[in-house]
């Protein structure tokens, strides 16, 4: 199996030095550099080529955003994960513009950074739960007195929503529900049309809508 190659970016050597710590404990990934600012960054992404970037948001210099909207512009299948300590919605909203793929907070388990890995690498999007939870409480608080109906989903497509709700990815619905990946992709591609919603986070606000995810911590 090819390797995972990672391009890591901090402007604290001891948080770069962390991460990397826990990126050599997976066989997979192979880190191909690092970067204290946003425009290093760029310059490495364009002599290293990786599939993945880890980028903080707050560097002197250029910030990590300024930065992924420029990775995202010029290199299509180069994937950033921004790695953060806020888990607020501002900053997840501004990401996903941004063009990352991934929304991680730095205290994170190392599971949580492989399971990132994984569904960036698959060509899904992820969050850290924390940041699900406040970003979808936040959609919810906003819309509470809006009233419209709810437009009808199958028992198939709940079940779906419910899992892509509960942070599950693509392969893992399929193996859970006993259906293929395509089958899958397709379902979600018709829940979104159905309702209306074209990103993660209104998706998730769907899902809790209709009380398929929780959002107590």
């Amino acid at each position: 199996m090819d390797k995972l190659r990672v391009l890591l970016v901090d402007d604290h050597s001891l948080v770069r030095a962390g991460i990397r710590a826990l990126l050599e404990t997976m066989a997979r990934v192979e880190i191909v550099g690092e970067a204290s600012s946003g425009r290093a960054a760029i310059e490495l992404v364009r002599a290293h080529r990786p599939d993945i970037v880890l980028m903080d948001i707050a560097m002197d210099g250029m910030d990590g955003l300024t930065a992924t909207t420029a990775i995202a512009a010029e290199h299509r299948a180069v994937k950033v994960i921004i790695l953060s300590m806020h888990d607020t919605g501002d900053f997840f909203d501004q990401a996903l513009r941004c063009g990352a793929r991934g929304y991680l907070l730095k205290d994170a388990a190392v599971a949580e950074l492989e399971m990132a890995l994984s569904a960036v690498e698959r060509g899904d999007v992820y969050l850290s739960p924390a940041v699900s939870r406040h970003v979808v409480g936040n959609l919810l608080a906003r819309r509470a007195g809006e009233e419209r109906p709810a437009a009808v989903l199958t028992p198939r497509q709940n079940e779906i929503l419910q899992r892509i709700g509960n942070g599950r990815s693509t392969k893992e619905i399929a193996r859970e529900l006993e259906l293929s990946v395509k089958t899958v992709e397709a379902h979600r591609a018709q829940i979104m049309e159905r309702l209306g919603v074209r990103d993660i986070a209104n998706l998730l606000l769907e899902a809790a809508r209709r009380g398929l995810i929780a959002l107590g911590r």
